[in-house]
Order: C-alpha cells, then sequence, then structure tokens
C-alpha cells in the first residue's frame, strides 16, 4: 500500500458489504416448514414442464427423418443442446422473475431468495440450474441430505451460488396462524 503525502494509507480496490442472513429459522421457522419435501415435488412439476417441449420436438425430429428417408436423423445431435438451452431459459426467467420461483415452486407455495433476502434475477437462476445438475451428477442425488443437517434447509447448490429456499408469505401466514380452533 503506498502512502500519500500525509502519511495516510492509500485506499486500493472495492469495499465489500457483508450482509447478514435474511432469515432466522430460531425467529421465523414456518419459512422453513415442509420445504424439504415440497422442493421435491416442485422439482418434479418442473422436471415434466421441461420435457413436454422436448418430447414434441423429438417427434418432429422423428418426422422429419421419416420424411427425409433417414437424413433428418442428424437433427437428434442437436437435442442436448436445445435441451440445455431450454432448461436455462426456463430457470432463468421463472427464478428470475417477480415471484422468485418456477411454475413448481409457485405450485408448491415455495420461493427463492438470496441468502441476504433479495428475489432472484434471471443470471442467478440459470447458476442455480447449473449448479444443481453438476452437484446431483458429481455427488449423486444422495448429496440433497444435506438439507437435513443445517438449520436453513439449504442444498448444497444453494450454499455454493448463495440462495435459499422458503415458504411464501402467503403459506408462511397460514403456518403462523396455526391449525384452525374448533
Amino acid at each position: 500500500m503506498a502512502a500519500t503525502m500525509t502519511g495516510d494509507p492509500k485506499k486500493i480496490g472495492m469495499s465489500i458489504e457483508l450482509k447478514p442472513h435474511a432469515y432466522d429459522p430460531a425467529a421465523n421457522p414456518e419459512l422453513f416448514d415442509g420445504v424439504p419435501a415440497r422442493r421435491l415435488i416442485a422439482f418434479l412439476v418442473d422436471l415434466f414442464i421441461l420435457a413436454i417441449p422436448l418430447i414434441f420436438l423429438w417427434v418432429f425430429f422423428f418426422a422429419i427423418t421419416v420424411v427425409t428417408f433417414g437424413l433428418g436423423i442428424v437433427l437428434y445431435g442437436l437435442m442436448p443442446i436445445v435441451a440445455t438451452i431450454w432448461a436455462l431459459v426456463y430457470y432463468g426467467m421463472t427464478l428470475g422473475g417477480p415471484r422468485s420461483a418456477t411454475i413448481g415452486m409457485r405450485v408448491m407455495d415455495i420461493e427463492m431468495r438470496t441468502w441476504y433476502g433479495a428475489p432472484a434475477y434471471f443470471v442467478l437462476g440459470a447458476v442455480h440450474a447449473v449448479a444443481f445438475w453438476i452437484s446431483v451428477s458429481i455427488f449423486s442425488p444422495l448429496i440433497l441430505i444435506v438439507c437435513f443437517f443445517n438449520e436453513r434447509r439449504r442444498l448444497l447448490h444453494d450454499m455454493v451460488v448463495g440462495t435459499i429456499v422458503i415458504n411464501n408469505e402467503v403459506r408462511a401466514s397460514v403456518l403462523r396462524a396455526g391449525p384452525p380452533r374448533m
């Protein structure tokens, strides 16, 4: 560090502002109640939604292959690229949307936020999906048990990209109110 004429050290670089966790499981347990099971069901709904256009595309490629007497078979080589782009766009658009949730997550009343409480955005949603698929590919689906060993029910890829999945405000308010009294 270089000193200025007055003898004070010169500041170099950017300041880093550390933010505290926005969601405390001790103060707000309703935000985390049932989230792992709801995430699993939301994932299956999203997987179904992702598969539908890809199945139609596969059938379209099959029809082209039949019409062109087999020459259209080279189109099947595009399927991994199309599937990857479609998944990244789906997760980026839905998680980066105003509700910070995929369609499956909306059905299950959960949403994704940054660890400090901000809504997700397109790039974060896409990176979150990539981190999920990489972690599951490398460590097997057993890596998903990580959520049972931390109080915020975060998965490994959530920790890596700095996100948290919680119940949305509607579900959290119902859980806060408790069971109906008779």
